[in-house]
């Protein structure tokens, strides 16, 4: 916030250390994310005024068991000046998107889990609403599995049978609790999956994402089938494998910046 006031996010911050106090006493708390929690508030506690709600959050903050930095990195707000070490030029990222295809057709090869494990860690690093991250990845890497799991969407016909190994996109509706963020999981599941293909593409490995139908029979099968919770349900399936060295490509002829842009060059009403 620019410029910082002196008593700012008091109407949530109790509720927000009440939860991080629980968290901590949690055997499912992930450690980095303790750490990031941990050091943000003890900032916003440094920062902020006194009010009677923020002095009784401070007083919880306090009671909760310290986190320990073992690095020089601190996760917490930081001036951001777009310098990178290592620059990625336009026209190399331009080429990664131009030859990542939609494949259909691999060989036969096992997939090595690591490097879908890589690929994760980029699909992570996509934007979040909140950093929510209301996703996650289920991994088939074993064809039997992933040819059934890929025969349950439709499209898949033709070309199912064949799937070395396959990725469910999963959102998860356990943290949205307002009407407003309903749709929140499906958008921030599929920027991570597009991080996820531009890196498997770097990996060698082929992708093609499989559109997941909205059709209360295949979402019945699907939870069956994967054992889902009420509150977790497909986004989209991708399906990974190395290419077939004879296996074809339609060609997708894709519209010009010219056509997809609308410049608003006049004030709206």
């Amino acid at each position: 916030m620019r410029p910082r006031e002196r008593i700012f996010a008091e109407d949530y911050i109790l509720e927000t250390v009440t939860e991080f106090s629980a968290l901590g006493r949690s055997e499912h708390a992930e450690p980095s994310e303790l750490l990031w929690a941990s050091s943000v508030l003890s900032d916003y506690f440094a920062a902020v005024g006194s009010t009677p709600i923020i002095d009784r959050a401070r007083s919880l903050f306090l009671q909760c068991p310290r986190i320990s930095i073992q690095s020089e990195h601190r996760p917490v707000p930081f001036r951001f000046d777009g310098s990178r070490p290592e620059s990625v030029k336009f026209d190399d990222f331009l080429s990664l998107c131009e030859g990542r295809h939609s494949v259909r057709w691999f060989d036969q090869r096992p997939v090595p889990v690591d490097l879908i494990e890589k690929a994760v860690t980029c699909a992570a690093s996509a934007p979040s609403a909140c950093n929510r991250q209301p996703f996650f990845f289920r991994c088939f890497d074993k064809p039997v599995d992933a040819v059934r799991v890929a025969s349950v969407a439709m499209g898949t016909g033709g070309y199912a049978q064949q799937v070395p190994a396959l990725i469910v996109v999963l959102g998860d509706w356990s943290s949205i609790e307002f009407e407003r963020d309903r749709h929140l999981p499906y958008i921030d599941g599929s920027l991570a999956a597009m991080n996820l293909m531009l890196a498997l593409e770097t990996l060698g490995l082929a992708s093609c994402p499989i559109n997941w139908p909205d059709i209360e029979e295949r979402e019945r099968k699907m939870d069956q089938l994967l054992g889902l919770p009420k509150h977790v349900r497909p986004i989209m399936l991708i399906a990974v494998g190395f290419p077939h060295p004879d296996g074809m490509v339609p060609y997708s002829q894709k519209k010009p910046a010219q056509s997809l842009l609308r410049l608003q060059n006049d004030y709206l009403p």
